[in-house]
């Protein structure tokens, strides 16, 4: 058998033993993204075109950014139904802080993102330190926050942001260099492999199974092929949108975070079980409290996100199906909603087969309606996925 065919063979095999133990990774989403991609690509030749490929890039980042800091939380098994309302509120708050009192965008940004902080700490205390469920906290957040974002907004409504400030240039900036986008994919593909060697050694060094060069190889020259691709059609339109790279250098800064540092590695631990994370020494409290003001962070500088991308702040922003978009971005990306297993990379899949879903339905016409639907569908395809998996793993003795 050829050399080629051999590293095939070795990747199909290991991937069935994880198929069989109930560890199926990201490799099903992805597969998912295809398939929804080729349907929608035979309906309309216009899905794939690089235009609407670009638009899409764009328009992943907002509610990706929110479903980032939902991933922290489902971490350690718990959900914040609070983030659509912070969002709203920090846009609100930006807006009102910028045109109305004339105060200097980055200055109005910055209070924004650490009003968007001490509300998520400020849901973690009563969560970690007084023992209220995190469902009722949040739930309650979702009105407070709501209610208060409509009192800042006062009888204005909508406050139009200047379509040439800062928080504006996030989603309508485009870089044009065209060798640009490239680096970016070669850089991601460098770390990328980088990290996976470096992973394979430690392994080795202490004795846990690790993945072979050939694997690693054959990971790297994928992830390749796909990032070229990718800047090959961003370069067909406007270039790499700058809300694109702010999105992947914030998904691989905390997902360095959570796989590579002590914290990330208590995140996890504390999903796997809170008395077992306790009895090893880990502050629960704290960790608890910082997720939270992880998912609030997150969702104000999503709020500012989805602001920039209409130039305005109105009473619905953070509404509609905010919310239910960033939760399920979350969970059909693989993050598990029992804790303990998922990836920051878990929001940008979901993104991508939500508003691929979301797109696709536009260009054909199709009424809103159907796309909850669907998307109701796929969220609960993704849940069953996950309870099957981990009833799998029990089996095995892996959870």
């Amino acid at each position: 058998m050829s050399r080629p065919r051999q590293v095939l063979k070795d990747w199909i095999d290991a991937y069935e033993h994880r198929l069989v133990s109930g560890e199926l990774g990201s490799v099903s989403v992805v597969l998912g993204l295809v398939s929804i991609w080729i349907i929608f690509q035979s309906l309309n030749s216009n899905f794939l075109s690089a235009r609407n490929l670009s638009n899409l890039s764009v328009d992943i980042v907002g509610t990706g950014l929110i479903a980032v800091g939902i991933v922290f939380v489902l971490l350690i098994g718990e959900l914040d139904l609070s983030v659509g309302s912070v969002s709203g509120l920090a846009a609100a708050l930006f807006a009102v802080l910028n045109v109305q009192h004339g105060m200097p965008e980055w200055l109005a940004l910055v209070v924004a993102v650490l009003c968007g902080a001490a509300i998520g700490v400020i849901h973690g205390f009563f969560f970690a330190k007084v023992g209220v469920p995190a469902f009722v906290v949040t739930l309650a957040g979702l009105l407070a926050w709501n209610g208060l974002m409509l009192y800042v907004l006062g009888t204005s409504g909508t406050i139009n942001l200047d379509d040439e400030g800062l928080v504006a240039t996030l989603t309508s900036y485009y870089f044009n260099d065209v060798a640009l986008a490239y680096g970016v994919a070669a850089l991601g593909a460098a770390v990328y492999f980088l990290n996976a060697y470096q992973d394979r050694r430690r392994r080795k060094a202490i004795g846990m199974p690790s993945r072979t060069p050939k694997e690693i190889a054959v990971r790297t020259g994928v992830l390749a092929v796909i990032a070229f691709a990718a800047a090959h059609v961003l370069n067909q339109f406007q270039g790499l949108p700058l809300a694109l790279l702010i999105f992947l250098v914030v998904i691989a800064a905390l997902d360095f975070v959570l796989r590579r540092t002590s914290y990330g590695r208590k995140v996890y631990a504390l999903g796997g079980g809170v008395e077992a994370a306790r009895r090893s020494g880990i502050n629960v409290v704290w960790v608890r409290i910082s997720v939270f003001m992880v998912s609030g962070t997150m969702a104000a500088v999503g709020g500012l996100f989805l602001a920039s991308r209409i130039t305005s702040a109105s009473q619905t922003s953070g509404s509609g199906i905010l919310l239910m978009n960033a939760i399920a971005a979350a969970v059909i990306g693989g993050t598990s909603l029992f804790g303990g297993h998922g990836t920051t990379w878990s929001a940008l899949l979901g993104m991508l087969v939500i508003q691929s879903i979301a797109s696709g339905m536009a260009l054909l016409g199709i009424q809103a309606a159907v796309q909850f639907m669907i998307t109701g569908g796929v969220l609960l395809a993704a849940v069953v996925i996950d309870s099957l998996s981990r009833r799998t793993q029990k089996a095995h003795g892996r959870a």
